[in-house]
């Protein structure tokens, strides 16, 4: 596993926890240099096993170059809570962060469309079997990559607790200090206007637990 320089008792090494948090978010960060340019685009992502899936548009080039073996640097993360201390110095933010490095390996022709299948059910359960099947062209101009989850190439920080006291501040409760929970919710499922007259799928009422 990478090592910490600063902060090390945040960090964490049980593979389980990281495996919680690539599974409890849709959204990273893929970072890598092309052209001799920092390069970096927030994605979707669907985790598998021991390697992540990522995909994107054949014609982006910088995701070519990922694809081709430059090595390039996944990070996720998830806000869990504003911690208010007595002071401004103190106050900070409970979360949880993982970065996973390594060479992106380009998926063949033929597992492609499953691994896009794969990719879909891991954000949207339930929806391929309610919707048509990718076409050739679709699948051509798709491009699906995996990310390998190897020992020694992650790395992950969690932040929990109570916010820091100062030490002039530790007799002192005239300062209310806290947590604010940070949470994400699914609001109800709004329809498109060509769809208005269709009821909302199995699909997406699991999802919004209206299932």
């Amino acid at each position: 596993m990478d090592r910490l320089n600063r902060l090390k008792e945040y960090g964490v090494s049980d593979r389980a926890v990281l495996d919680d948090l690539l599974d409890s978010q849709w959204f990273g960060v893929l970072s890598t240099v092309a052209d001799g340019q920092p390069w970096a685009v927030p994605m979707l992502y669907a985790r598998d096993g021991d390697r992540v899936l990522l995909h994107g548009s054949t014609g982006a080039g910088a995701l070519r170059a990922v694809a081709a073996g430059s090595p390039a640097v996944l990070t996720v993360t998830a806000l869990d809570a504003l911690a208010v201390a007595p002071t401004t110095f103190e106050s900070s933010v409970n979360y949880r962060s993982a970065t996973v490095r390594g060479r992106l390996e380009e998926l063949s022709a033929a597992e492609r469309a499953a691994a896009l299948d794969l990719f879909s059910e891991v954000i949207l359960p339930g929806r391929t079997a309610e919707v048509r099947a990718s076409t050739r062209k679709e699948l051509a101009a798709s491009l699906a990559v995996a990310l390998p989850i190897v020992d020694g190439s992650w790395l992950l920080k969690a932040s929990a607790g109570w916010p820091a006291t100062p030490e002039e501040a530790e007799s002192d409760d005239d300062v209310w200090s806290g947590l604010v929970p940070v949470r994400t919710v699914l609001d109800p499922p709004l329809a498109a206007p060509w769809s208005e007259h269709l009821p909302v799928p199995p699909s997406v009422r699991r999802l919004t637990g209206d299932a």
